[in-house]
């Protein structure tokens, strides 16, 4: 479990208001009533969003959908005044967006502009970068837009084990963008964004999990957290990526050398109840582990979010998950969204 920063934490507890708690009531309490009843009952809207500012991206990662341009969907940049309609449609009931989901956002031009949009509803605002466009410049702009919340994926200590997975990266680059939002948070008397590294944790790395905790007190960030690899063919793990230690992994060696999910796979998630996904180009789906957009519920050039939320769509994938989630192809490698403490 990650370490409570009390910064972050009062920050957040700022953006609460009275619409907002009743809705998170209203969805806590619809969730538990389907997994008593096993059948699903939807009440209010979602806590927390993800935004995707584009599906481009500088690197080549080999487990990603946007490293390998292996989308069968469009690759695109989200456009201001679509982003604007849609929050002033649900900024009432939305506690946390998230401006991630594929690509790196700050290869969208707008993407700061919508940060401070977002912000200046009283959002919580986070996203997530491989910090390659951190220069001095956008470093101080990111501070200045408001952003709570900045992760700083960084997967090595040394050029080397850095490269092996952040395929077309450059160390120095993400280590000189850290230095930057820390040097401006500091210029301007910033308490935000609240900064951590994340170190997602595979074969080649997992050796250096005490170095990235020394070099990220070094630079001055606030926090270091650990994540597991998604391993799309993961029973035979061709890239071997899959780290020796089964505390950072989301699989366990079989006694022919294969792997297993750890996921027990059970026919409930709370992500489907309080979160999900809109894509570039209005495309509402039901998590991040839908990362080629297949299980469509909507589109907000259609229709507006709170029309699409309780559709017909989003009934019959909540019915079919509490069925059957093994069943459906993204909760496969699902190492989150079982329950609300997770």
């Amino acid at each position: 479990m990650p370490s409570i920063n009390i910064n972050d934490s009062l920050n957040f507890l700022s953006k609460l208001t009275f619409k907002r708690v009743w809705n998170g009531i209203k969805v806590l309490s619809s969730f538990y009533l389907s997994n008593f009843t096993k059948k699903p009952v939807q009440w209010g809207y979602p806590v927390s969003i993800s935004f995707e500012p584009t599906t481009s991206c500088n690197l080549r990662c080999p487990e990603c959908p946007s490293g390998l341009r292996a989308f069968t969907r469009p690759t695109g940049m989200l456009q201001k005044d679509f982003f604007t309609e849609t929050i002033d449609d649900i900024h009432k009931e939305l506690l946390y967006l998230i401006f991630y989901f594929q690509g790196e956002p700050y290869l969208n031009t707008a993407f700061l502009d919508m940060v401070q949009y977002a912000s200046s509803k009283g959002i919580y605002t986070a996203t997530s970068t491989n910090a390659h466009y951190l220069t001095d410049e956008a470093a101080k702009k990111t501070v200045e837009s408001g952003l709570d919340r900045l992760i700083i994926s960084i997967d090595g200590t040394t050029q080397d084990s850095y490269q092996q997975y952040r395929v077309g990266g450059k160390l120095d680059k993400v280590l000189e963008g850290a230095q930057n939002i820390v040097k401006w948070k500091k210029a301007l008397n910033s308490k935000t964004p609240f900064v951590f590294f994340q170190f997602l944790v595979v074969k080649h790395n997992e050796h250096q999990i005490e170095d990235i905790k020394r070099l990220a007190k070094e630079i001055g960030v606030d926090e270091v957290r650990f994540k597991t690899a998604q391993v799309y063919d993961y029973e035979n793990d061709p890239n071997q990526l899959i780290p020796t230690n089964e505390k950072y992994s989301r699989y366990k060696r079989n006694a022919d050398g294969t792997f297993k999910a750890k996921n027990k796979m059970a026919n409930r998630c709370w992500k489907l109840w309080h979160a999900n996904v809109i894509t570039w180009d209005g495309l509402v789906v039901p998590c991040c582990f839908d990362k080629d957009a297949m299980h469509r519920l909507g589109n907000l050039k259609n229709e507006p979010f709170k029309k699409i939320w309780h559709n017909d769509n989003y009934k019959q994938f909540r019915a079919e998950l509490m069925k059957g989630r093994k069943n459906i192809d993204i909760c496969a490698n699902c190492s989150e969204g079982e329950s609300v403490w997770k």
